[in-house]
């Protein structure tokens, strides 16, 4: 048998990359942090104790990794969803619903989440958290009512407080509070967006099924470069 080609093993280590992100967000929106160890992540994803550490410093780095992941993927699907629009301010709100919307639906994991941005390690870079940081800065820009580089850190804060609210335990606020407070601050349309359901859910029902944004064919991050979103002057978070 011949040997694999070198484009065959670095497939292989990006779909093995893949089920360790996507078995991370799995286990602690399920256990929580504390309760989920690298082996667990490990047998979730089918892969070796060992190449955890292979890909990933940690386990910290690794939550933060998948995390992230999972928030510019859905921000991405938001933003891509047909109609297909140039519209600064549906986009806004499409970005604005797509992370309320995780919180809602992912409170745990992204409660954990929030308290990790808070540990002594604090927030680590990495690719995932890069291309989070140019859809929401490429959003800050097509809005155009603030500048770019000043928009961009005061989103992303916003939008932290507001998931932080909702999933702060035993006193969360409501989504559609928080929604419109961003609403507001950003001129946009209630009807923008993804409206909240009128029953009072908090929001539209969701798929909560994440393996979409963890797929074994290739990563959209590997589109070509004319097809990336602007980056906002200075380093995004």
């Amino acid at each position: 048998m011949s040997p694999r080609s070198a484009s065959v093993n670095e497939e292989l280590r990006r779909r093995s990359r893949e089920r360790l992100l996507q078995a991370a967000v799995e286990l602690v929106g399920e256990r929580g942090y504390e309760a989920t160890t690298l082996g667990a992540i490990a047998d979730r994803a089918g892969s070796a104790r060992g190449l955890v550490s292979y890909y990933f410093p940690g386990k910290r780095q690794l939550v933060q990794s998948a995390v992230h992941r999972l928030m510019h993927r859905t921000l991405e699907e938001a933003l891509e969803r047909e109609p297909r629009t140039e519209d600064g301010r549906e986009r806004m709100a499409r970005a604005i619903d797509a992370i309320l919307g995780l919180a809602r639906d992912q409170p745990v994991l992204m409660r954990q989440h929030m308290a990790g941005l808070l540990d002594a390690e604090g927030f680590m870079q990495c690719p995932e958290q890069r291309r989070l940081g140019e859809l929401l800065g490429d959003t800050v820009a097509r809005h155009g009512r603030t500048d770019a580089t000043a928009g961009y850190p005061l989103l992303r804060s916003l939008l932290m407080g507001a998931v932080y609210a909702m999933v702060l335990p035993n006193v969360p606020l409501p989504l559609t509070v928080l929604r419109a407070e961003l609403f507001e601050r950003y001129g946009l349309d209630w009807e923008s967006g993804a409206p909240p359901d009128p029953e009072g859910s908090g929001g539209a029902a969701r798929d909560k099924d994440l393996s979409r944004f963890f797929s074994t064919e290739r990563c959209r991050t590997d589109a070509p470069a004319a097809r990336r979103p602007r980056r906002p002057g200075g380093q995004p978070k």
